[in-house]
């Protein structure tokens, strides 16, 4: 197993789903970890259920600067380094099925939240340690950003900006600090578990793989991107998805 031990690493959206199941795998590798989500209980639960010896939680709105400062200085803090920042946080504000009918402000939310809140946490993260100490960072994304969807013109054109921006940063950061996304297929968590529940065999007849995801799936690959053993890859966003895109359909 990838080997994670001496780091620290912050995860935002961490209490559940994909991202609780990537501080699941940074933890079980070795490395602090801080967790950030807007519910304290309920992230102060998950942080219990990971071990509150090596993870912390830090709960506040993730496009609020003061909340990444405060998430960020708490790290450093608490475990003596910042040396791995995850922007897991993301979504989709429903902005109408055809861009011509599109909601403008449930748009520009939906690039916020996905594209704008990555730079802001890559800002405070880099004036907090990764700017003097280097690192890694890796972006979640999505398959959405190749494909084009209906009700997903929003969401798909946010995601891949995030890839762009990966490739940006990526360039502008080196070498202190390698960038990578990570653009997942369809995972099964209780957000997407509405949507997917019924239609199983319909979802999972376009994947070559036949079977959806696990938050374990993304997890490990984020620990993989964020090791020593992905030392000479950077402005990569690799997709894990179960062959889906291999399909046109």
């Amino acid at each position: 197993m990838t080997s994670l031990k001496g780091k620290t690493a912050l995860v935002t959206g961490g209490r559940t789903g994909i991202g609780f199941g990537i501080a699941t795998a940074l933890v079980e590798r070795g490395a602090k970890v801080v967790i950030t989500a807007r519910s304290e209980d309920k992230l102060r639960a998950a942080a219990a259920e990971l071990g509150e010896d090596r993870v912390l939680a830090v709960a506040g709105d993730t496009a609020d600067p003061e909340h990444q400062r405060t998430a960020v200085a708490a790290a450093v803090d608490h475990f003596g380094s910042l040396d791995l920042l995850v922007n897991n946080v993301g979504g989709a504000v429903r902005s109408g099925r055809r861009l011509v009918e599109t909601d403008v402000t449930a748009y520009r939310s939906t690039i916020e939240l996905n594209l704008v809140s990555a730079l802001t946490w890559v800002q405070a993260a880099w004036r907090g340690w990764l700017g003097e100490h280097g690192g890694a960072v890796v972006n979640i994304s999505s398959i959405g950003s190749k494909l084009a969807v209906p009700d997903g013109s929003a969401y798909g054109t946010a995601k891949a900006a995030l890839n762009h921006f990966t490739r940006q940063l990526a360039v502008e950061l080196a070498p202190a600090v390698r960038v990578n996304g990570v653009a997942s297929g369809t995972v099964l968590t209780d957000f997407t578990r509405a949507n997917i529940e019924g239609r199983e065999d319909k979802v999972t007849g376009s994947i070559p793989l036949k079977r959806l995801g696990a938050p374990a799936d993304v997890g490990a690959a984020v620990a993989f991107l964020l090791s020593n053993e992905a030392s000479w890859i950077t402005g990569h966003t690799l997709v894990v998805d179960g062959g889906r895109l291999l399909h046109s359909r």
